[in-house]
């Protein structure tokens, strides 16, 4: 997969819809790959530069050890190792990194730092969350579509809580493999509207929940006070209170909906402890596979399929 120039991802519309599909493509040959105890080394010798401002389960686990299972590797850089602006600027960062590495996973607090890391590395960067877009997270999450619904195309989506960077990064998604995104939010929590009109005619915004459950496909939802939010914590728990997964919303959804969570959760908030853990949850299975989807982006952005 030979280019002349080097690929971000730092949104999900960084790809056309035909490059997400190839990456879901590749995400689901690795796992089965894995599954049957084939090797695939195919970043032998790369080295990944994994830059964290914010703390890190999923993320920094699953690419880490998806960078050992592809033959290479991968290097922690904390908070206290890069402060972005502070201890040097941020072209500076790229432009050292550039010469060590073969890629560089950024997660920040500021959208404007992956962007800038992009802009002046000479290697491929990969969001790995900012405050604007989790593009990492919503393709192993199409991936987990796929793999139990057996298609993303014409499925509705319906994400309860607050219209963040997850909403983002499933906007954009909508946009480019033809499903439908519904985002039941309180007023005044709204997705960000330029990139509302990005999507196009593929996204709802409403404020009533119980209606945008109705035949919904998938319930979506995140924590109520992302990181950087903290102060705000007392305040949206009283206005998202009523903007919660538990049985009665899943109830208004298709029989063979599915419950998903991108982790970390405040069981009893956002979703109650029996939608969680119910037959309709795919919680961990979604998990599971950011490993999976973010070998497949870091060898489709290395063209090393």
């Amino acid at each position: 997969m030979s280019r002349g120039t080097k690929r971000d991802l730092l949104r999900v519309s960084d790809l056309t819809g035909a490059e997400l599909g190839a990456v879901l493509d590749l995400a689901a040959r690795l796992k089965r790959e894995l599954k049957a105890g084939k090797a695939h080394p195919l970043l032998a010798g790369r080295t990944l530069a994994m830059i964290f401002e914010k703390p890190s389960l999923r993320t920094r686990v699953t690419f880490e050890v998806g960078m050992v299972q592809l033959g290479g590797a991968a290097i922690n850089l904390a908070a206290g190792d890069i402060k972005f602006g502070e201890r040097e600027p941020t072209r500076d960062i790229a432009r050292n990194l550039d010469r060590w590495v073969d890629v560089i996973l950024a997660r920040t607090f500021q959208h404007q730092s992956v962007t800038d890391l992009a802009t002046w590395a000479r290697v491929p960067v990969v969001n790995g969350l900012s405050d604007l877009h989790h593009p990492c997270q919503v393709l192993a999450d199409c991936l987990t579509l796929r793999e139990h619904l057996g298609r993303i195309a014409g499925l509705r989506v319906v994400f309860i809580g607050d219209g963040n960077n997850m909403v983002h990064s499933w906007m954009d998604a909508a946009a480019r493999l033809d499903f439908d995104v519904v985002v039941a939010c309180p007023p005044g929590y709204e997705p960000d509207p330029a990139i509302t009109a990005e999507a196009g005619a593929r996204v709802t915004i409403t404020h009533d929940v119980v209606a945008a459950a109705k035949g919904a496909d998938v319930l979506y939802t995140d924590v109520w006070t992302s990181m950087g939010q903290e102060a705000e914590a007392e305040a949206r728990r009283r206005v998202f209170k009523s903007f919660q997964i538990n049985d009665a919303l899943i109830a208004r959804a298709k029989p063979t909906a599915l419950v998903m969570h991108c982790l970390p959760a405040h069981r009893g908030e956002e979703i109650t402890d029996a939608a969680i853990e119910g037959p309709r949850s795919v919680v961990f299975d979604q998990a599971e596979n950011r490993l999976h989807a973010q070998k497949a982006i870091l060898v489709w952005l290395l063209g090393a399929a």
